[in-house]
């Protein structure tokens, strides 16, 4: 079950991101320029993301169960409270997605704007190498070079597709108007710079967690390196 997940979790992050690359490439103006995969893809995704809900259950459900933990018996009020608990970021991003970003895309944003959505789904670029590095680790491979190569992967896609993305969202936007992109915020909607906010926030949050676990796992190897290097006198 779970290397079912991770594994339609790269392949659904593969196609949003190849979708997201048509859809930039194919929008000149960037407000009035349409794709019907800035639409077609966004109701897929939607049904992926209530799927990705229940499978990130159906792995805890298993994982806690398989500890012989009497409530993991059956469904129980305490077993999703404590996989909301583990996963609260995760679960709360997904439910933003479902019940904001979705029928903002399809209903409310009359048209305009497709190239900025596949921005956005260009930051899905980060999936693939994030679930790598869980399958090697379960490989027994983390001290393997693969492993080191895939981890700088890692921390350099999330970085350019989900952090600098949005500045670079700003900079496009305020190029296309001739505005200096330290006033494009202050042409935009309040609820439009609000809304990148709150997508951006959690990404700086798990960026953080990835480089304090990049950074203890490169102290770790430092360390054991050390360790195996007979002493001199």
């Amino acid at each position: 079950m779970w290397l079912l997940s991770v594994n339609v979790s790269s392949i659904h992050a593969l196609m949003a991101s190849t979708s997201g690359v048509l859809i930039v490439a194919s929008c000149r103006d960037i407000m009035n320029d349409r794709h019907r995969l800035a639409t077609d893809f966004v109701w897929f995704g939607a049904s992926y993301m209530a799927y990705d809900i229940c499978a990130m259950y159906q792995v805890h459900h298993l994982s806690e169960r398989g500890k012989c933990c009497e409530e993991y018996k059956g469904l129980s009020l305490h077993a999703i409270t404590k996989f909301l608990h583990k996963d609260f970021l995760l679960v709360l991003h997904h439910m933003a997605l479902l019940t904001v970003f979705m029928p903002v895309t399809l209903f409310l944003r009359r048209g305009l704007g497709d190239f900025f959505i596949g921005c956005f789904f260009i930051t899905e670029l980060s999936t693939p190498f994030v679930s790598a590095g869980k399958v090697l680790i379960q490989l027994g491979l983390q001290d393997s070079t693969l492993h080191k190569v895939n981890g700088l992967m890692v921390l350099l896609t999330f970085l350019l597709c989900r952090i600098l993305l949005f500045p670079f969202m700003y900079w496009v936007y305020g190029r296309n108007y001739n505005i200096p992109l330290y006033k494009v915020a202050l042409h935009l909607p309040w609820h439009c710079n609000l809304g990148n906010l709150c997508i951006l926030a959690p990404q700086l949050y798990w960026f953080f967690l990835l480089c304090r676990k990049a950074r203890r796992l490169y102290l770790r190897q430092l360390k054991t390196h050390s360790s195996h290097t007979p002493k001199t006198s």
